[in-house]
């Protein structure tokens, strides 16, 4: 006996182009035949996270965002909120950005502003291919090295003053 087995031969898989320099992937764009859309919090995020990496920065939003922030921490297996101060307007080639942060004292703010704007920038525009039209940084705040949030813990653990 003699066995004849016929192969099929292999499906082909369809090729994509590669990006180019001359493409770009935007927010509503097409690139290579597909669409690509890009939601308002994952660039908020992504802005959020630059702004964070940068020293001189102590927390992000205002002081109510902050004890919201805090209240939710407290909750076991909550995750940090990564977008808290800031908010995005994401269009179909560009983003904008307005960021709200505390500083840490001693830190030149002018420098400290222009440090998130170029990260922010670099990190949005690198990671969406959006072109980032404008960072806009709002100083809420300054943190003194006493002004740490758990004095309250420490206040409640401490000795009573009276008895």
């Amino acid at each position: 006996m003699t066995e004849t087995a016929t192969t099929k031969p292999a499906a082909k898989r369809p090729t994509v182009a590669p990006i180019t320099g001359a493409e770009t992937v935007v927010a509503d764009g097409t690139v290579a035949g597909g669409k690509t859309s890009i939601a308002d919090v994952v660039v908020s995020k992504i802005a959020g996270i630059a702004t964070r990496e940068i020293p001189g920065v102590h927390a992000l939003g205002g002081g109510a965002a902050r004890a919201v922030g805090m209240l939710r921490e407290r909750i076991p297996g909550s995750k940090t909120n990564l977008s808290q101060g800031v908010s995005v307007e994401v269009g179909e080639s560009q983003a904008a950005v307005d960021i709200e942060l505390v500083a840490e004292y001693g830190v030149g703010i002018a420098d400290l502003a222009t440090a998130i704007r170029e990260n922010v920038i670099s990190a949005v525009e690198r990671m969406t291919g959006l072109e980032v039209t404008e960072v806009n940084i709002s100083v809420t705040d300054v943190h003194l090295d006493g002004d740490d949030d758990d004095d309250d813990e420490a206040a409640e653990t401490a000795e009573p003053r009276v008895r």
